[in-house]
């Protein structure tokens, strides 16, 4: 098995066929983290994990296992602060890296708009996920994995 794991936060994520193509092919680890039950693929290396319904219980599952050999597959901006605070790599389904750097920015948009909502301003949503994310998300996914093996092989 390998040290690298991608954990994905499951509910809703529209990419789960992509990673589990992506990290075989590197012969990464998968751990599918939800609070109902996901079918998965019948692979050694791809572990389904159910959470409780409790709130935010995949997030904390997988943010005190995330790490400096771990990717986070997640769309959800305070988990992917934790994670990328414990060291991972994250990335948002279409593609978008989270940072140091950008993960504040995020946060506090997403807090902006949030209080907007709340005061009844009408924001929208975001927009429709496209074949041009998922394809941003393959390349995105394959760069951190091929990054992470070098840095676990030292180099």
């Amino acid at each position: 098995m390998s040290a690298i794991t991608v954990y994905v936060d499951a509910d809703a994520c529209p990419v789960k066929d992509e990673v589990y193509r992506v990290a075989g092919r590197h012969g990464a680890h998968v751990v599918v983290v939800a609070n109902s039950f996901i079918t998965i693929p019948r692979e050694p290396w791809i572990e389904r994990v159910i959470v409780s319904d409790k709130l935010d219980a995949a997030d904390d599952w997988i943010a005190e296992r995330a790490g400096p050999l771990a990717v986070v597959v997640t769309a959800d901006i305070p988990l992917a602060s934790r994670c990328v605070k414990a060291g991972a790599s994250v990335l948002a389904p279409n593609g978008k890296a989270f940072t140091d750097s950008s993960v504040g920015m995020a946060l506090a948009t997403r807090d902006l708009m949030q209080s907007l909502r709340e005061a009844g301003a009408v924001t929208g949503g975001p927009k429709p996920f496209s074949p041009k994310d998922r394809s941003a998300f393959l390349g995105a996914l394959d760069r951190a994995l091929v990054r992470l093996r070098r840095n676990a092989q030292g180099g």
